[in-house]
């Protein structure tokens, strides 16, 4: 569709004018299909790079590319003024070719009224088209693309049909026109002779040239392309389509000559067709004709419309806060001027009244177009051109082209030989081509000379490097006077109203992604060039630049002026890959393995520029702050949430270069951090000099281990002492535990029985203590277990009825749920020791009645055993230290708090795991759950 719809080059000059052009020029009427051709060839070259800058900046015309690079509005007004002027009279030979073949259909029809008719109705199509919606910034019109693009067929059809009526019609088919070009010698002549002197180069090039510089194919080619891969399409498919229409014209002309018709040979492709009294092709090649008219008119009418106003009203009339535009009126000034653009035209065609031919007026719309050569090289290829060179070059060019060319045709006065501008049209020949390419060397000239000797300005420096083919723009991270999206919103209603202001800035914020309450300065950056950008098409990229240097301008004094956007420039690389080779890509693959070793570096690092932004920020520092990279970079060191804002700026502040395990409160938890700063840049450096680098460990669990370590020593120590204390104790209470024993034998006062009874049970106390203390000094040296299978659910159930045993135990509800037959490796009576501790405790923090569950879960590789109860739960300062040595819930004298540290003991030295939870499930505020973990017996895993 793309491809087809570029056939709106192929205007009514293609299917009329051409022939005549044959008929007097031969084959130099070639120049007109190897020009647009050419052009196309050499797509990925000349029209790529074109095509990146108007989709990436929202230039919709000519006039803002020129403006846009040279950041001039005078370039801009000129290039308005003279394309305006230049193509006025190829739409008069539109108007004048449809009513000049509705005179051959009709002598009888008034040529006039019918083209005013026209006229009226063209000015609807392009309203309809380019100008029916609010929305005049709307860079894509369908409807237009596809219209162009069926006119394009309909024009291939007409001139394959005429082409093949006038071999097979007119000559009775191939072997027929070759017999009669063997007797006719002199009509190869016609077609042979003028090639030989004729002016070739100079039409090839101007075609060429018209190819982008026209408006109407501007517009097709790069305000409508919705693809950039479409060129590889349209880099062939346009050469194809219109080598199929070159094809039909000799056959045309030499039907026409045979048919020995007289008149206007521009007409020959109507004429044989009526003279062969074929109605059905006659209508087919009128209808060929109005289609490629009617293309033509309204596209370019929409393109020079939207310049007009881009151009030539508002820099003169630009929104401020007493007169502000709206969509609504911007689409009326719209469809203003595309009625006077046709109304220019039709005004051109009654004034010319068929004096000159459409050739004529075509080249005289083809030739200006070479004025822009200069200026376009300056886009694509020479940073040195700047605005004055461009002005100078058009003034001067045009002048010769309308002194020598624009007057000569439009009015029968003949300028006088006495100027180097000037050459004498009076005779025929190749003067007209000579004079054309006059007027381009002087303004080449004017424009070399110019940029050579003056000095581009620094806007115009910036620009070049956007447009300059295989350059990277770099450019400045400046900091904005606004400092927040509202802020923005607030500076942009001054000129274009709360309402428009408001709907462009939400555009820009959908376009980049951004939410509405962006601070960054990187972001703020990025969205004041988007909305210049947005505003580029709605104004022209000339007021849109004024308008956002009036309301977001940048800070006065630029501390970091040399700086440039790091961030922006490495963005822009990803993109620019794939255009580099040789040494470009291996410096590039370079650049990439730097920063992905940086950004995988295991400590964290922040690189920061000289006015605090944010520059770097790897993936280690986002994994001790827990802030994404993408929200960090581009904003300032002081934006960051606490208590990373606070710590950072205290770091930069301190004279220190280094802090060494500094504590932070991070989410209700302490961490360990070192920090380190270092200045970047040297004298050679300027760029980078007083930029800064900080790098952070997080060494939180690292100084877990340390502490982790010395909890093991001592809890080692207090093994050794438990002991020892043990030791010593165990003796005495052993004979005092006799001596009550013996009490008890040898009298029968019942005082003295009741002393013996006493002392027995605290000796009992005592020696119970003492047990615990010697299995706790035998804890956690990992002694060798007996490797045998044990039967979990058995050992569970011999807990339940030793804890039966007291007279406690009875009054409690015990549930063993436990998968039978669910075996571990390891020693029975030291899991029946944990099991028996675990139980005793749910026991002793329940009420009686209350039930003790304990249940299982199993894979092919461990067992979980899981033992609940309903007792008020663990208080939360202490389940932290649950598994510590002396450490318990009970009050005091009713435990050592040493059963649950040596279950810990027990299940580690079997390769297991021991947590706890409480409350025991999440809806409930009360109950313990201990869950025990062990490796599954081989015989069970299997």
């Amino acid at each position: 569709m793309y491809t087809l719809s570029l056939g709106v080059f192929a205007s009514a000059w293609a299917i009329y004018g051409c022939v005549g052009f044959a008929y007097e020029n031969g084959y130099n009427f070639l120049a007109y299909y190897l020009g647009i051709s050419g052009t196309f060839l050499l797509a990925p070259i000349l029209i790529a790079p074109i095509l990146r800058l108007t989709q990436e900046y929202n230039l919709r015309s000519l006039a803002d590319l020129l403006a846009y690079r040279y950041r001039s509005q005078t370039v801009g007004a000129l290039t308005t003024f003279f394309l305006l002027v230049a193509l006025i009279p190829l739409i008069a030979l539109q108007i004048q070719a449809v009513s000049g073949s509705i005179s051959l259909l009709n002598s009888e029809a008034n040529e006039d009224t019918l083209a005013f008719v026209f006229c009226a109705t063209m000015t609807l199509f392009a309203i309809l088209f380019g100008a029916r919606h609010h929305d005049v910034r709307k860079k894509k019109h369908d409807g237009l693309v596809m219209a162009i693009a069926l006119e394009t067929v309909v024009k291939i059809v007409v001139m394959l049909s005429i082409g093949g009526f006038a071999l097979f019609s007119v000559f009775n088919g191939p072997d027929d026109l070759d017999q009669w070009l063997q007797a006719n010698p002199q009509a190869l002549d016609i077609l042979y002779t003028p090639l030989a002197d004729g002016p070739w180069r100079s039409l090839v090039f101007a075609f060429f040239v018209a190819a982008v510089v026209m408006p109407h194919m501007y517009h097709m080619t790069f305000t409508e392309n919705t693809n950039p891969r479409a060129l590889l399409t349209a880099s062939w498919g346009l050469p194809l389509i219109f080598l199929v229409m070159a094809f039909a014209v000799p056959l045309i002309l030499w039907a026409a000559l045979k048919m020995e018709l007289g008149g206007d040979p521009e007409y020959f492709t109507l004429a044989i067709a009526i003279n062969a009294n074929s109605t059905v092709m006659a209508t087919l090649v009128y209808l060929g004709g109005l289609s490629a008219a009617s293309g033509l008119i309204i596209v370019t009418t929409l393109a020079l419309s939207t310049m007009c106003i881009s151009h030539l009203i508002l820099p003169i009339y630009q929104p401020t806060t007493q007169k502000r535009f709206t969509y609504n009126s911007l689409m009326w000034l719209q469809r203003l001027f595309i009625g006077l653009i046709i109304l220019a035209g039709y005004l051109f065609y009654l004034h010319l009244s068929d004096q000159r031919s459409l050739t004529q007026l075509s080249l005289l719309a083809f030739f200006a177009t070479t004025q822009f050569v200069p200026a376009l090289v300056g886009v694509l290829f020479w940073n040195k051109a700047n605005a004055k060179a461009v002005t100078a070059g058009l003034a001067t060019g045009f002048t010769v082209w309308i002194v020598n060319l624009y007057i000569p045709i439009v009015s029968s006065f003949i300028p006088s030989n006495s100027a180097l501008i000037s050459i004498d049209l009076s005779q025929e020949g190749n003067n007209l081509y000579a004079s054309a390419t006059v007027g381009f060397l002087v303004n080449a000239f004017v424009f070399t000379a110019i940029s050579l000797l003056t000095d581009s300005s620094q806007e115009e420096k910036s620009a070049a490097e956007t447009c300059i083919i295989d350059h990277l723009h770099k450019p400045q991270r400046w900091e904005l006077t606004v400092k927040s999206t509202p802020e923005f919103l607030a500076q942009l209603k001054k000129s274009l109203g709360e309402k428009m202001a408001s709907r462009e800035l939400e555009t820009a914020l959908k376009e980049l992604g951004m939410h509405r309450l962006e601070t960054r300065p990187y972001a703020l950056r990025r969205l004041r060039d988007q909305l210049e950008t947005n505003l580029s098409g709605l104004f022209g990229p000339s007021v849109a630049q004024e308008i956002v240097d009036n309301h977001l301008p940048y800070e006065t004094e630029q501390d970091s002026g040399s700086a440039k956007d790091i961030h922006f420039i490495e963005s822009k690389l990803e993109d620019y890959r794939h255009r580099l080779s040789g040494l470009g890509v291996e410096l590039d693959n370079l650049r990439r393995f730097h920063r992905q070793t940086l950004h995988d570096l295991p400590v964290g690092v922040c690189s920061l520029g000289k006015d605090g932004e944010i520059l770097g920020w790897n993936s280690a520092i986002e994994n001790f702050t827990n802030i994404q990279s993408e929200r960090v970079i581009g904003s300032k060191l002081d934006q960051l949430k606490e208590p990373w804002n606070s710590f950072f700026q205290q770091f930069l502040i301190d004279s220190n270069t280094h802090w060494h395990q500094k504590q932070l409160e991070v989410d209700g938890k302490t961490r360990s951090l070192s920090l380190h700063k270092a200045a970047l840049g040297n004298q050679n450096d300027s760029e980078q000099i007083g930029n800064l680098v900080i790098v952070m460990e997080d060494l939180t669990e690292i100084q877990l281990l340390e502490a982790e370590l010395t909890h093991s020593e001592r809890l080692a120590s207090i093994g050794r002492l438990a002991a020892g204390v043990a030791h010593e104790v165990g003796n005495p209470i052993t004979g005092i535990a006799c001596l009550a024993q013996n009490m008890r034998y040898d009298t029968q006062d019942e005082q003295t029985l009741e002393a013996a009874d006493l002392i027995l049970e605290q000796t009992d106390r005592v020696s119970r203590i003492v047990q615990s203390l010697v299995s706790f000094s035998h804890s956690g040296k990992h002694q060798q277990i007996p490797h045998e299978p044990v039967d979990i659910c058995q050992c569970v159930t011999d807990a339940i009825d030793l804890i039966r045993l007291s007279p406690k135990g009875k009054n409690h509800q015990f549930e063993n749920s436990v998968e039978p037959g669910l075996s571990v490796m390891g020693d029975s009576q030291r899991l029946l020791q944990v099991f028996v501790n675990i139980l005793g405790n749910a026991r002793d923090a329940c009420e009686p009645g209350d039930k003790i569950h304990a249940f299982s879960e199993s894979d092919s590789l461990t067992a979980t055993l899981y033992i609940e109860d309903q007792g008020p739960g663990i208080p939360p300062h202490i389940l932290d230290r649950i598994f510590e040595p002396f450490v318990t819930t009970k009050d005091p004298g009713e435990g050592t708090g040493l059963g649950l540290s040596l279950a810990y003991s027990i299940i580690e030295d079997h390769y297991g795991h021991i947590s706890i939870e409480s409350p025991s499930r999440a809806q409930q505020s009360f109950g313990t759950r201990i869950v025990i973990t062990l490796p599954c017996s081989p015989t069970d895993s299997i």
